[in-house]
């Protein structure tokens, strides 16, 4: 459950926080962390290419294992812990050949447990195995969108994906957009619904704690002049004045599908999400 606080002010009133006391107490692996410069919106000629990005605390990065490709060497949980670079919590795994790793921990992983990927493995969060071994029905995530791919679907706090069917060497899985996509039947995929589910909960409650996440304050297109945005200008509070809301850059805003037609990866969805 999220962390509530006492309403000693009024920016305190509405405002939730973590629970952290299911984490371990201790410092992160010195060998899989490092500085990064971020680049905070903006290109190699310093030009803002993202708006309302900027700021934010400094922080270290974690090195993660998306691809978890060891195969049947068992890992033990060393330690689960905050990542302040994504919205789930990660596990310091001690594979039993030495090697030390992150890698992403889903709900119910608990220091002491034991984790493998293999061909064939026990249902049980943090296993890794292939699409073609895991039963129709199992929730999984950090799904390899082709084979032997250094990263995967399905990666932030409380998201799972659901395997629905295998026909000829494919594997429909429902992912949580709802979009229901075919893969490759040796794509690996861990299973287990991703941690820290109460993310999506979270009320930030004052503008600086966005601030210290890096993101800086919107401003409305209505507001401004008619040079900066389709919607500027008008005395007082005006209309748009268009027969629809338009980008800062004059590209329609609202029901207009953005993916493009030519991508080769449209013949892999055989569902697009709902609204």
């Amino acid at each position: 459950m999220p962390k509530i606080y006492k309403p000693t002010t009024a920016s305190r009133r509405h405002m939730m926080g973590y629970d952290f006391s299911g984490l371990s107490k201790i410092k992160p692996l010195k060998s899989k962390t490092a500085s990064f410069k971020r680049s905070v919106g903006r290109n190699s000629g310093g030009l803002i290419t993202v708006r309302h990005k900027g700021g934010g605390v400094k922080r270290l990065y974690r090195e993660i294992d998306f691809s978890q490709n060891r195969f049947n060497v068992s890992g033990k949980v060393f330690s689960v812990e905050y990542d302040p670079n994504r919205t789930a919590r990660i596990a310091r795994i001690h594979y039993t050949d030495g090697h030390k790793a992150y890698v992403l921990a889903p709900e119910g992983l608990e220091v002491g447990d034991e984790i493998v990927t293999s061909d064939k493995v026990a249902l049980k969060p943090g296993n890794r195995a292939k699409l073609k071994n895991i039963p129709q029905g199992t929730e999984v995530h950090n799904i390899e969108i082709f084979p032997g791919s250094k990263t995967g679907l399905v990666r932030s706090a409380g998201s799972k994906a659901m395997v629905m069917s295998k026909d000829a060497g494919r594997v429909q899985v429902q992912l949580p957009s709802s979009e229901l996509r075919i893969f490759d039947e040796n794509s690996l995929a861990t299973i287990g619904r991703l941690s820290n589910q109460e993310h999506s909960s979270i009320v930030i409650g004052k503008a600086g704690r966005s601030r210290y996440l890096g993101i800086r304050p919107s401003v409305r297109g209505s507001v401004m002049n008619p040079v900066d945005h389709p919607h500027g200008g008008g005395e007082g509070k005006q209309p748009i004045g268009l027969t629809g809301p338009k980008t800062p850059w004059g590209k329609p805003a609202r029901g207009v599908k953005t993916r493009n037609r030519k991508k080769r990866s449209w013949k892999f969805i055989v569902r697009r999400r709902s609204k």
